[in-house]
């Protein structure tokens, strides 16, 4: 009986170490160090983002794959560039050049708009200048407006963009007929009383909604610096004092 156990056991441990000298199950139970170009990535993945992946492999076109939680991303051979939710990241400056070509692209050629169809609104001197497209019928447009009456020099050129709703046409076609644009849409914007004019005058509105258009304008408000940069939505004076500050000279 003693001698059949030792026997089995023998053969047990036997068939373990031909097991384990095996190549290919030698693999499997012992993974490979990592190699410099991971070891890279793992620590400035960590560095940078501080996120670490659960695992790094490298991919058949050159790049790692990197995974974190449930996400997949990848880095380049050098761990300066990471590809994420469909952008490049620069790993070193945490830069999104991605974004930064997009907005670039979208930049506008603030000397060509035509201002002269646009409501002027002063604020202070009015030396500093920016446009902005709205619906007449935008929450956030009232929003901006309200936050807007912090502002000490600027002035501010509304194209009146009625994209919302067909009485949003009829409202900013009322405000353009309006014998004082600038306080018909400011006592809208700001106080809720429609304006008294009718909209059979000669008015730009047709002419702003097809260029608001050819400038990938989307939503209202978006507002336009003179450097040619945008920002969309209701954003606060200080993002709009930082944009004035960092665009240059207003358009003579």
């Amino acid at each position: 009986m003693k001698r059949a156990l030792l026997a089995a056991l023998l053969a047990l441990f036997t068939s373990l170490a031909l097991a384990q000298a095996t190549p290919g199950n030698e693999r499997k139970g012992a993974a490979a160090p990592p190699s410099a170009e991971e070891q890279a990535i793992r620590a400035r993945l960590q560095q940078t983002f501080n996120i670490s992946p659960s695992s790094i492999t490298r991919t058949p076109f050159g790049w790692y794959e990197a995974v974190v939680n449930t996400d997949v991303i990848y880095v380049d051979p050098t761990a300066n560039y990471v590809f994420a939710n469909g952008s490049v990241i620069d790993t070193r400056t945490r830069e999104n050049l991605t974004q930064a070509r997009k907005d670039d692209l979208m930049k506008v050629d603030f000397a060509k708009l035509p201002l002269d169809q646009a409501v002027r609104i002063r604020f202070g001197k009015g030396s500093r200048q920016f446009v902005t497209f709205e619906d007449p019928n935008c929450g956030f447009c009232k929003k901006l407006h309200n936050d807007l009456r912090g502002l000490k020099d600027a002035t501010v050129y509304v194209f009146l963009y009625p994209i919302l709703s067909p009485d949003s046409t009829e409202k900013a076609k009322a405000i353009w007929c309006s014998k004082n644009r600038a306080d018909a849409w400011n006592d809208w914007m700001l106080e809720g009383k429609a304006p008294t004019a009718g909209g059979d005058c000669k008015n730009p509105i047709q002419q702003t909604v097809q260029l608001g258009q050819s400038l990938g304008i989307n939503g209202t408000p978006t507002l336009i610096f003179p450097d040619g940069s945008r920002l969309p939505g209701a954003v606060g004076v200080e993002a709009i004092e930082k944009k004035l500050a960092e665009s240059g000279r207003p358009r003579k």
